[in-house]
């Protein structure tokens, strides 16, 4: 039998991951019925666009939550107190200034189940995190990214 991934995430990401799962179960499966009902009642199952639509979207949803439960059932959280302070990992904050010149940046390291690059959060498996992964303060590392590589150092861990 093969082991299932571990998903490594703050109490926060976790709750977060809780509250979707709840949303959806609670709320859109039942809202995703409700659309399927009403577009069986415009007849001709073969071409109703309405019917294929929500079924489209059922079938998202449900991938979702099985998704969500997995993730959830095989969390690993990341302790406050267990994380390094003095250099980068998953649960830390790094900030860094691409050089030569170039403008500070401040980024979460997460678990990708908690990933957001939106809201400053990315994924321990991003090439960004690998790159800064074990160091420290005043390290200049070369990250590559989709974009090719940049030079960066290190200018804060919290």
């Amino acid at each position: 039998m093969a082991t299932e991934k571990v998903f490594p995430m703050t109490l926060a990401g976790k709750e977060k991951l809780e509250q979707e799962l709840e949303q959806l179960k609670s709320v859109k499966r039942k809202e995703v019925v409700e659309r399927i009902k009403i577009a069986r009642s415009f007849g001709d199952l073969s071409e109703n666009s309405e019917y294929d639509s929500a079924k489209e979207e059922q079938a998202f949803v449900e991938g979702r939550i099985t998704t969500l439960e997995n993730m959830i059932r095989n969390a690993k959280i990341i302790k406050e107190d267990e994380i390094a302070t003095d250099a980068v990992v998953l649960g830390r904050s790094v900030t860094f200034i691409e050089l030569p010149g170039g403008d500070e940046e401040t980024y979460s390291i997460v678990g990708s189940a908690e990933a957001d690059p939106f809201e400053g959060k990315i994924s321990n498996d991003s090439p960004i995190a690998k790159s800064l992964l074990g160091k420290k303060v005043g390290d200049e590392v070369t990250v590559q990214t989709p974009g090719g590589e940049m030079n960066v150092r290190i200018t804060n861990i919290k």
